[in-house]
Order: C-alpha cells, then structure tokens, then sequence
C-alpha cells in the first residue's frame, strides 16, 4: 500500500472512530485474518480499545503486515481447540485480560463453545462478541440462548459488496490454480455447493466464464432463488457433484463429507472459499485414499479406479493471491469498529444483534466521500 493510500485509509477509520467512540477502559481480544491492509484497521481499534492480542488466522496472514503488527501488538498463535474447552479458553483470558472489560472480535465463531463459561466466571466482564462471518454468525444462533449480546455484520448491507467481489476472487485464484497444470475452466460442468451471498457470486461468475452450473444448497428457498437465475439445481449433493469438472464449497458449514468425495468424477477440482475444517471433511480420507502433490496448493487424492485434485489444501483459495476486494473491504471494517463501540454504550441485551441502518448509513457516506471522489 503507497503513502498516499495509508493516509486515506487512516484518515477513513479516524473519521470512523470519532464518529463511534468506545466509552470506558475496554479490552479487545481480535482474531482476525491478518492481511496487508489489516495493520490500518488495528490502529483504528487501537485508538478505542486497549489491543491485548491479535490472533491471526493461520491460513491467511501476510508476512510484512505480521512483523508490523507484532512491533505493536501481542500476537498468538490461534488454534480452534483453544477456545473449544471452556477451561483453557478462561485460562487464557485471565493471563491476557485479567478483571477487565473486553469486546471479542472474532472471524468464524471461535469463541463460541465457551462463551457460557467465560461470561459467567471470567474475572473480568465480557461485554460482547463481534462476528465478522455468515459460519461464525451460524456457530452462534446454534447456542440457542446466548449469555451476552453478539453483534454480528455477517448479514450486513455493507458486506454485500465484499462477498460479491470475494466470489470473483475466488473464481480468479482457482483458475490461476488450474492453469498451473495446463488446464483452464472455460468449457466445464461446474457445482457450486452453498448459494449465500459469496456463493451466489460464484455462480454467476462461473457462468461469466462459460462454464455449466448446477447448484445445490440444503435450504430449499435457497436452491429457488438460484432456480429464478437461471441455475440448474439439484435435490442432493451427491447429485450435483457427480458430473463437476469442478467443485467449489462455499457453505462454511462442512459442504463435503466422507462419502460425498467419493462421488466426485475423476479429474475433479475441488476448492473452498473458507477453512478447510469449515467446509471439508479431508481428515476422513487419510485412511482411504492417497495424497501426492500436483503442483504448488494443489493435492492429488487417489485410490484404484478414482482420483480428483483439492485445491490450497481445502483453504479459502482466494487467500493465495491476498483476496483482494479493493476499498469495500473497509466497509466492513468500518461497521466492526461502530460494533466494538456500541458494545462499550451500556449493557445490551444478550442475542444476535445487527447495526441500525442509521450506522451503516453513516459509514457509507464516510466510505462514498473518500474512496469514490
């Protein structure tokens, strides 16, 4: 990113954090994917919360923005098991925010599995969760009765233009991965698992590129809306993976199990756009097929009679090339930041909680009047 750019952005997030001031001395925990833009916007949280720890999501962190951000911040290694046992997930907040207030930022759920016992016996006072993500947003209506307000901008107006260009840069990093072994996608029958916002895009960007696609999504609405575009649509997913050239998971809620992969025809490129933990069931194969390399992220899966090929180790495959949505992305920023300060106003009500369209309205104009002139 070139000076000027910096200067524009800190100057976008400065106008953010005033326009949203935290209120109180407030702790933030962020896990966050830690990608070139991202020191900006940890500046911004820093300058209305204490930053006590960035955890970085493994499969997406760039390596100049972790040295910067390791120059200012504490950062730790993060694991999905460190916050799946209540007990060590406590451990942690009472060595790293002992007695203090703290807002959890998270990016896919983390802290859901123990958030009762870290409401009820951390030292200190959760004041709320911050998700980023449709997964993270899912994993927290599943606990039914939250203990604390989450606030989540999964569902956001505002990520509507992330997650559409998100499905593009998708499609460009998994045909760029393709091309390494000589191939291309133009021509093929192609399945798109999941048909959210990010998978909605992927559909129509496949079809910009002239592949045929089905689509299956469980939710029966779902697979009516891509019917109304023009998709074709399938009952189940064994259905609509059977003839795929390639297959593109964008569920975030384990799209292929154990025995779906066996329903792959052979050749078949299978790519994701979130964890592999999220969305593959890869783990299950060790036993069944064997794994050889193809190329540089790219994963040959063979046994008698069957073979196909997973991308980027079943990653989101968009985060190989910086997953690159442009200044949109700070849209989301943006509400996030307005999120961690309205947790700070008072004590909300716990549940799944969105920004009032007069937040985000002013966030828009405040993105419109320095990225768009």
């Amino acid at each position: 990113m070139e000076s000027p750019e910096k200067a524009r952005l800190d100057a976008f997030f400065r106008r953010i954090t005033e326009r949203f001031p935290a209120v109180g001395d407030v702790s933030a925990l962020i896990i966050t994917h830690l990608l070139s833009d991202r020191p900006a916007f940890l500046r911004a949280m820093a300058r209305t919360t204490t930053v006590a720890a960035v955890l970085p999501k493994p499969k997406s962190v760039n390596a100049t923005a972790l040295a910067e951000t390791r120059h200012r911040y504490a950062v730790h290694t993060l694991t999905r098991e460190m916050f799946t046992n209540p007990t060590s997930a406590l451990d942690y907040l009472e060595v790293n925010v002992p007695g203090r207030d703290v807002v959890l930022l998270d990016i896919g759920g983390y802290y859901a599995p123990s958030l009762d016992t870290l409401v009820d016996k951390f030292s200190g006072r959760i004041l709320g969760v911050v998700e980023d993500t449709e997964n993270g947003h899912q994993r927290y209506e599943a606990l039914g009765q939250l203990p604390c307000p989450v606030l989540s901008v999964a569902r956001s107006p505002l990520k509507d233009c992330e997650d559409h260009l998100a499905g593009r840069s998708i499609v460009f990093s998994t045909e760029a991965l393709v091309r390494t072994r000589g191939d291309i996608l133009t021509g093929r029958d192609a399945c798109v698992i999941g048909f959210g916002k990010v998978g909605r895009s992927i559909a129509q960007t496949l079809r910009a590129h002239d592949l045929r696609v089905v689509v299956y999504d469980n939710d029966p609405v779902k697979r009516v809306q891509a019917h109304a575009q023009g998709f074709r649509t399938t009952a189940t997913c064994t259905e609509a993976i059977h003839e795929a050239g390639l297959v593109l998971c964008a569920t975030g809620n384990l799209a292929l199990r154990q025995s779906d992969f066996a329903a792959l025809r052979n050749g078949a490129y299978v790519a994701s756009v979130t964890s592999s933990e999220d969305e593959l069931q890869l783990d299950a194969l060790n036993d069944l097929y064997r794994r050889t390399l193809a190329g540089e992220h790219l994963a040959r899966y063979d046994v008698t009679g069957h073979y196909f090929y997973v991308l980027a180790d079943g990653n989101a495959v968009n985060f190989l090339h910086g997953a690159a949505v442009g200044t949109y992305i700070h849209l989301v920023q943006a509400e996030i930041l307005a999120a961690t300060s309205t947790l700070t106003q008072g004590p909300r009500d716990p549940g799944l909680h969105e920004m009032p369209s007069r937040d985000r309205q002013a966030i828009a104009t405040a993105w419109l009047d320095h990225f768009a002139r």
